[in-house]
């Protein structure tokens, strides 16, 4: 059976690792839509190749660009030009069209929410790669897929090892969950020495290749830390039973552990491949190409304790989902203003941390917001950054 699929976010580092899956199953797998932000030229080629019915961009102006450009190259080869919207409603329109059967949640940032909330209420699967969909929204979006059959697949690779691990036990049987970690370029590094981290530091990650804020996220151990409040959505546990364990060569990609004591683990090499392509054919496992692991050749699996004194990702946002409601909003959004203020090189590595504090100490926090709270809430994040920018900076 052909399993048709929207890609929100197809220009992205998941988006074009999904299409390389998309590749390996063309048998099974169809691009029946489509969405990009701002990368048309990446987006441009990808229509061609994959033939969309509807895709969107995030504007007006990016889809009558976009059109122009497809035009002009329907002038030296023939392929079918795809319906084109823009904005949310263009975004909403490609993740509820009637003959879909997945949703790729692959869009950076809150612009997913929404997309991904009216998807289930089409009955779409949801594969899973936004990180801001259960970090800030968990509360709407797991009671909102139960109620209307869903299930939601994760794509990111410790959560896939993690359901992977449970198809040998269930939810209620979990002692522990142990969410494994490469700890980053600087997970040895002193508070005085992550003062002088450098942007190219940062982004030089030891083992995956990824997009920048999640690098810089993976960097700080903030991921790790969106990871765990994802992990207690996704597998209905406590915060308590979910654990990090640093695993510096990214071999074991996490584990469950059961109330008789058996421990389960999924190994493999860091390729998001085989995550994604897990939660696109599952219950099947097609053929892959790739390396493959030599256990031969593989002296030790090492693990160490991360350095949460240092690297506070992890403390503050386990912070926020302890606090609850709009705080996890908060964290999350003050970490993305954060690391595009580090990017730009507007403020040192380290004070990533000590902005996520500034804007969560400063919150009203709502108990049990609605996906409009959730969005005003980040919009008043960013305000309040922006115009204490300055001083918050001074008290760095």
């Amino acid at each position: 059976m052909i399993r048709n699929l929207c890609v929100l976010g197809s220009t992205g580092s998941i988006g074009t690792q999904t299409l390389d899956v998309v590749d390996n199953n063309s048998d099974e797998l169809h691009v029946l839509s489509m969405t990009a932000g701002d990368n048309l030229e990446r987006f441009l080629g990808q229509i061609v190749k994959y033939t969309p019915q509807k895709v969107s961009v995030r504007s007006e102006e990016g889809a009558a660009q976009l059109k122009n450009m497809l035009l002009e190259r329907q002038k030296g080869e023939s392929f079918p030009m795809p319906d084109i919207a823009y904005g949310m409603e263009g975004f909403i329109e490609c993740a509820t069209m009637p003959d879909v059967h997945i949703v790729v949640a692959a869009m950076v940032g809150m612009i997913g929410l929404r997309p991904v909330m009216e998807a289930i209420r089409h009955r779409k699967h949801i594969a899973l790669a936004n990180k801001e969909t259960l970090v800030t929204a968990g509360h709407l979006i797991m009671p909102l897929a139960e109620a209307h059959d869903v299930p939601v697949l994760p794509v990111d690779s410790e959560h896939s090892a993690i359901f992977q691990a449970l198809q040998s036990g269930s939810s209620e049987e979990i002692e522990h969950i142990y969410l494994t970690a490469s700890g980053g370029p600087f997970r040895h590094f002193t508070a005085e020495e992550l003062r002088t981290v450098t942007v190219e530091q940062a982004l030089a990650h030891p083992n995956w290749n990824m997009g920048k804020k999640i690098t810089i996220d993976s960097a700080t151990m903030i991921n790790k830390g969106l990871e765990i409040i994802e992990a207690c959505w996704l597998f209905h546990v406590g915060l308590e039973k979910v654990h990090v364990l640093v695993q510096p060569n990214s071999i074991i990609h996490s584990m469950v552990g059961f109330r008789d004591g058996s421990v389960m683990a999924q190994l493999g090499v860091p390729d998001m491949r085989l995550p994604i392509q897990y939660a696109l054919m599952y219950p099947a496992r097609p053929k892959l190409s790739g390396d493959r692991l030599n256990f031969e050749e593989l002296s030790s699996i090492c693990f160490e304790k991360p350095n949460t004194d240092v690297l506070r990702g992890i403390e503050l946002a386990k912070r926020s989902f302890e606090t609850g409601g709009s705080m996890t909003t908060v964290m999350n959004a003050a970490n993305e203003f954060a690391v595009a203020k580090f990017l730009k090189r507007e403020i040192g590595f380290a004070d990533i941390y000590a902005m996520i504090e500034y804007a969560m100490n400063r919150h009203a926090f709502i108990k049990n917001p609605s996906l409009d709270d959730i969005l005003e809430t980040e919009r008043e994040t960013y305000l309040l950054l922006e115009k204490d920018f300055e001083q918050c900076k001074a008290l760095i």
